[in-house]
């Protein structure tokens, strides 16, 4: 039988342990706990630290106390100066405590805060999602790295050599050294073979040519001793992986806000944008997010007016593609930034505009986008009906003709938290790069 053994360091003050034991024990409340700060918090918080605030109740470790109902106790606790052995003395009722006490009177205990690392909060967002682990660790981590230059070694891949550093390393060793230059040897030696053409055979004149010849041998050794380039004068670039996302990108998410659009469809809508947005951020160094919804009108709104805030009128699909077109062309140029959408509806629409949805996505919007994905929000009730067939609603046939033809749509039908991962299935594996239509 294997034997695992954790030999991570444990942080300061900190027990790796006692927190994973925690973390199972507390799992459901902490599931809870992010799933409310889903729900209420902004798209772009979601991976960052959490601090959860835990019931007392749910965080007191087991114990063991003796029974107030049964036993027998004959001793007297130090610093007793009213009882004696042997008195008899009644036992408390069993109830109520310190957390128990009424207002204003005793003392009460306050909520535990724990705080969830990133990768805690992915875990606790991912497991109803039903990812597989590649993705989810993709999704964690930052892939995309950068060569960055970080200054020069004295080690390296002979095609990192940095010759401007070399060769000025190598000159001032050879000043402090005095390396006879080449021009000081050639000198002597055309003095020494100009003398010895006067053929004058005076001893002065030979005693001369000695000197100069043993003065040339003392500086070709000294030459041969300090070599022009030593290897502890070679210097390499050296280089760092720098973590750097690829360009800059703008998320549209667009949704119905109409009645029939309720807090379970929205609940789903959210986790299907946190989860474009998550996927998105690994990728490209700054998202810009923006919200458009739509009733029988559209217009860009904040993020908690996109989620939180209520609006009556009927249902044109039409009105959040042509705001989205109007978006781009103002603030998002397609040359400039990578254009990917999100679009999540219940699927009514009024009758005769989904043809003109579809029309805007092939003639307009598809060839701007990188990535369009459409999630039709359904009853878990309609799932064996629609989700095998073709069937459902004008808006879902009219966007049926416009996933056949580009490959960077996407759709599906989503009734609970699951299904949302199929749509984005394409996005995850290497995408093949897209032509887009002039």
């Amino acid at each position: 039988m294997p034997n695992f053994i954790d030999r991570r360091l444990n942080p300061k003050d900190k027990s790796l342990g006692n927190r994973q034991r925690f973390l199972k024990r507390a799992r459901e409340e902490l599931k809870r706990a992010i799933k409310e700060r889903v729900k209420s918090g902004k798209i772009t918080d979601v991976d960052a630290e959490q601090n959860v605030s835990m019931p007392a109740r749910g965080v007191n470790e087991p114990s063991f106390q003796p029974d107030n109902n049964t036993g027998e106790r004959r001793h007297v606790l130090p610093g007793n100066r009213e009882f004696a052995a042997g008195d008899r003395i009644p036992k408390k009722a069993s109830g109520g405590g310190a957390a128990s006490a009424g207002a204003g009177t005793g003392q009460s205990e306050d909520d535990f805060q724990f705080v969830l690392s990133r990768e805690e909060v992915l875990d606790l967002f991912f497991e109803d999602l039903e990812l597989p682990d590649m993705v989810k660790l993709n999704l964690k981590e930052s892939v995309a790295f950068k060569r960055r230059r970080a200054g020069f070694s004295a080690s390296g891949s002979p095609t990192n050599i940095n010759v401007g550093r070399t060769m000025r390393n190598s000159y001032g060793r050879r000043i402090a050294l005095h390396r006879p230059a080449r021009r000081e040897v050639e000198a002597l030696a055309d003095e020494i073979a100009k003398l010895e053409k006067e053929a004058n055979g005076t001893a002065k004149h030979r005693k001369r040519i000695e000197e100069l010849r043993q003065t040339l041998e003392k500086l070709e050794r000294r030459r041969r001793r300090i070599p022009y380039v030593d290897p502890v004068d070679i210097r390499f670039n050296r280089f760092e992986p720098q973590p750097l996302p690829n360009a800059s990108a703008v998320m549209f998410c667009l949704m119905d806000v109409s009645a029939s659009m309720g807090e379970r469809e929205k609940d789903l809508a959210k986790r299907f944008f946190v989860l474009l947005h998550l996927f998105l951020k690994r990728r490209y160094e700054r998202i810009d997010i923006v919200f458009i919804r739509h009733t029988d009108e559209a217009g860009e709104v904040d993020e908690n007016t996109f989620f939180y805030s209520k609006q009556s009128g009927g249902t044109v699909v039409s009105t959040a593609l042509e705001e989205m077109l109007r978006v781009i062309q103002e603030r998002y140029p397609a040359h400039e930034w990578n254009i990917y959408a999100a679009q999540a509806s219940d699927g009514e629409n009024i009758s005769g505009d989904s043809e003109r949805c579809a029309s805007l996505l092939h003639d307009e919007l598809m060839r701007l986008c990188q990535y369009y994905a459409y999630v039709e929000i359904i009853d878990e009730r309609e799932t064996e009906i629609f989700g095998t067939t073709d069937n459902g609603t004008s808006l879902w046939r009219a966007y049926r003709t416009v996933d056949g033809e580009w490959p960077n749509f996407q759709m599906t039908r989503i009734a609970k938290p699951a299904d949302i991962y199929p749509v984005f299935r394409k996005l995850f594996g290497k995408q093949p790069s897209v032509q887009l239509r002039k």
